[in-house]
């Protein structure tokens, strides 16, 4: 896959799409607004996003969410901006790539769900183990997995990047702005 040599920018869509280990395709938004695209990390918002399911069935996201990856970690962040405050699912996944089509990393099952409250997670260890023996991670892969479970809840704890109440704040205002402009 060729990548991006530029684009996409600011206030542009894309689609973001999840895979599994073996290939195939877990999950796809439709429409997310690119807010950042650089080198190592993008940040986008999704905003009653369609979401379209590897069975075909789709759904329409319910509230604003800011979205993070970053290429040097194995999870990415999604914090979903409500009434109450801010939730966090954070997808334990291999570093992303962005080419033509869109933004894809392999989602490997492990997920932290963070609530307004603070506290948290760990979900999905059954989806894990089963998919870990059917697919056969290597075992330098699970390390690395499990690793970024500790990488990601330091985040948490330390309220790094996306878990930072600065950044919901630029990002989320960057979003309404750029929204706006584009209704103009």
């Amino acid at each position: 896959m060729s990548q991006y040599s530029v684009g996409p920018k600011e206030g542009e869509y894309i689609a973001i799409k999840s895979y599994k280990h073996d290939g195939s395709l877990h999950r796809t938004w439709r429409e997310t607004m690119v807010l950042k695209n650089n080198e190592d990390e993008f940040i986008g918002c999704n905003d009653h996003t369609v979401v379209i399911e590897d069975d075909g069935r789709r759904w329409v996201t319910r509230e604003p969410a800011l979205v993070y990856f970053n290429k040097h970690t194995w999870f990415n962040v999604v914090a979903m901006i409500r009434d109450n405050g801010v939730s966090y699912y954070c997808n334990i996944a291999s570093p992303y790539i962005l080419d033509r089509e869109a933004l894809k990393y392999i989602d490997y099952d492990l997920d932290v769900k963070v609530f307004p409250n603070g506290e948290r997670r760990l979900l999905d260890t059954d989806e894990f183990e089963q998919f870990s023996k059917k697919w056969r991670y290597p075992q330098d892969t699970i390390n690395v997995l499990l690793e970024s479970v500790k990488e990601l809840t330091n985040w948490i704890d330390e309220k790094r990047g996306p878990f930072s109440v600065e950044f919901i704040n630029i990002w989320y205002k960057r979003y309404l702005n750029i929204a706006e402009r584009n209704t103009r």
